[in-house]
Parts: C-alpha cells; sequence; structure tokens
C-alpha cells in the first residue's frame, strides 16, 4: 500500500483478512471535519503535528501523546485548530470486525468507552504498530496477534459497560420510531414535520430529542445515514451519480460534498478503494 503524499491526502482501504475492519492514512493542511458517526468503532493515533476534536460536546487537542477512541454512531468532529498539518491513523471496525475480535478475545460483547481519549504511551505505540502491520498486509499470523493483543490491552485498561448513561425509556421508544421510518425512507424526500407527526412530536421536539440522545439534529442524523447506505452500494461498485439518486441526495455533487466533508475522501476514491 503507498504512503500518502502531504498536502491534504488520503488513503483507504480494508483488511483483507477481517472483514469489516477498514484503515485510513491522512495527511492535511486544511481540512475540517463535521459532527458525524460511524457505523464502526474507531480508533485513531496522531503521527505528526494535531487537530481539535470535539465529541460529548467538549473539545480535546489530538496530539501524537492521545489516542482517541469513539464508539459506533458516536458523534464526533476536528479541525486544524492551532496545527499547520495533521497526519494520522485510524482503524474503524464494524460490528462483523467487533464480533471477531471480541470473539478471539473470548468476550460476550465489546466494551463501552466512557471517554475518548487516552494518554497510554504503550497502546498508542501498539496501535501504529497495528495499523503498520496491517498496511505491510505480508504476515496474516503477526497481523491476528497484533491485533487481539492491542484490543485486549484497550478493553481491560479502559472499556467500561458499567458506568454507561443511558436515555429515558420513553425517549429510546421515539427515537427508535423515527430512526426506523428514516430508514424506511431514506431515499424518499422526507419531510420534518412529516418524521415529527409520525412520533407524536413538534418539529422543534424531535430536533430536542435529537440533539439529547444523540447528539446531532434530524438532519445531521439522516445525512450520516445516507451515507452509511452509500458505502455499502459503493463497495458493491454501483456509480456513484446512481448511488446520489438511491440514498436520497438530490444530485452527484451532494453526495461528493457530505461525502468528502465526513471521510476525507470522495466517493470515486472510496469505491476505487473498495474495488482494490
Amino acid at each position: 500500500m503507498p504512503r500518502v503524499d502531504p498536502h491534504n491526502s488520503t488513503d483507504y482501504w480494508w483488511d483483507r483478512h477481517l472483514p469489516g475492519l477498514s484503515l485510513l492514512c491522512a495527511d492535511f493542511t486544511t481540512h475540517e471535519y463535521p459532527l458525524h458517526t460511524h457505523n464502526a468503532l474507531v480508533i485513531a493515533v496522531t503521527e505528526r503535528g494535531g487537530a481539535m476534536v470535539k465529541s460529548r460536546g467538549e473539545l480535546q487537542d489530538a496530539t501524537p501523546a492521545t489516542l482517541f477512541v469513539f464508539n459506533p454512531e458516536e458523534p464526533h468532529g476536528g479541525w486544524m485548530g492551532r496545527s499547520d498539518r495533521w497526519q494520522y491513523r485510524s482503524l474503524y471496525l464494524t460490528r462483523q470486525a467487533l464480533d471477531r475480535v471480541a470473539d478471539d478475545l473470548g468476550l460476550a460483547e465489546v466494551p463501552y468507552f466512557i471517554r475518548n481519549t487516552f494518554a497510554d504511551k504503550d497502546l498508542i505505540e501498539a496501535f501504529h504498530g497495528l495499523h503498520l502491520a496491517l498496511e505491510d498486509g505480508r504476515d496474516m499470523f503477526r497481523e491476528r496477534e497484533l491485533l487481539a493483543g492491542t484490543f485486549g490491552a484497550l478493553f481491560q485498561r479502559h472499556g467500561s459497560g458499567r458506568n454507561r448513561i443511558g436515555t429515558m425509556s420513553r425517549d429510546r421508544i421515539l427515537l427508535t420510531r423515527a430512526i426506523e421510518r428514516m430508514r424506511a425512507e431514506h431515499g424518499s424526500d422526507l419531510r420534518l414535520e412529516d418524521l415529527a407527526a409520525g412520533v407524536g412530536l413538534t418539529t422543534f421536539q424531535l430536533i430536542g430529542l435529537f440533539k439529547r440522545t444523540v447528539g446531532l439534529t434530524p438532519h445531521a442524523y439522516l445525512t450520516q445515514m445516507r451515507l452509511g447506505i452509500a458505502c455499502r452500494h459503493l463497495r458493491h461498485g454501483v456509480e456513484p451519480a446512481k448511488v446520489a439518486a438511491t440514498v436520497g441526495f438530490y444530485d452527484q455533487s451532494a453526495l461528493n460534498k457530505h461525502f468528502k466533508r465526513c471521510y476525507g475522501i470522495t466517493p470515486l476514491q472510496f469505491a476505487r478503494a473498495a474495488a482494490a
């Protein structure tokens, strides 16, 4: 896998041995991520420079001394801040990959993380080494050993399922109903007032529900959902223009804009990485 060049470049690919595991090398000088989510556990290690990262309503510095961990569907964003460069590596594990890692570790389920940052030098070095080994891709035995070792240490040291703050049951029920409708009608011209009326709320109440439960507005959440579905189509070789229409973006330029802002690469680059 070729190394990336500086000045807002990215390299995105999948691990051929572990379905559901994808990797990113990024080298930015001006890029900004809006608040967004991934349907994957995200692990990020900064190699050079840094950025400001927003999650859980707090601003935190991304530096080479900080390991970032985001739970699946946890909103986060980032921008350059005081740094003139941000070079980092990240791993994304969907449910399929997480289940395999949990099985390797003998765990019934993957822990939840009640923090996003860890100043754990050993783990930072371990995940950096794991990413390099997966990029190299020539020693499957060592890759699986590093996967088990790094994630085992991360889960043991910092994972917690006991202190997660749950939402109120009524909120959860209404949110689930709204999300189910979003998923069913994501490709249509879904109206905010219709979505709100469908769960017995005003539009203002619906916006408040989403903000306090998932940290995003309904529009931002629907956009993230559409992007996630777009990724699945792109992996299967569907052309970006057709994907845009299928998932509910008004044209390909809208898909390109949201995709690049949230993932740092274009849909075409994503599709080429999947094909490779």
